[in-house]
């Protein structure tokens, strides 16, 4: 693993995102952020633009308004991501589940790595699955990294022709 992965995989920068509910998710959330839990301390930023995040924490159940929007932020960030479902209206859609504009889970519009039960989800259980977030994220940027080593152009004969190890 270079430095810079190192560096990267120990400082990543999380953003969050309500697509509607109670927000009782959101403040737990944000509660993470304080002097309190400090996941800064771990070296966790919170960012507000998609394309500097690694981690997307999503809370509140999927509306068909918010649909949209929430694909639109998980398409913006770069690759590798990780996608965490904060709460049970996230992982399933909690009581709004069979309400007429409520799609359900996040996982109904954007690929999950990690679920995080609760209503609302405390604190704790949410470091822990940010931490659990980041050994996706790892995983991802290891697999990301092998695929682009098996194939390298050779250079030998000058057409780019493709070597695969």
């Amino acid at each position: 693993m270079s430095l810079v992965h190192r560096a990267r995989s120990k400082s990543p920068w999380v953003m969050h995102f309500d697509t509607a509910g109670c927000n009782g998710c959101s403040i737990e959330v944000f509660a993470c952020f304080t002097p309190l839990y400090d996941l800064e301390r771990f070296g966790i930023v919170n960012v507000g633009n998609p394309k500097h995040a690694d981690v997307l924490l999503v809370t509140g159940t999927v509306n068909h308004k918010a649909k949209r929007v929430l694909k639109t932020v998980y398409d913006q960030m770069n690759h590798p991501k990780v996608i965490v479902a904060v709460g049970i209206c996230a992982t399933s859609g909690n009581v709004f589940h069979q309400s007429y504009n409520c799609l359900g889970g996040v996982d109904k519009v954007v690929p999950v790595d990690v679920y995080v039960p609760g209503c609302a989800a405390r604190p704790e259980v949410i470091i822990d699955g940010i931490f659990l977030a980041l050994k996706k994220l790892e995983e991802k940027r290891r697999d990301k990294d092998a695929n682009h080593r098996e194939v390298e152009p050779t250079g030998t004969s000058g057409q780019g022709e493709a070597a695969v190890r």
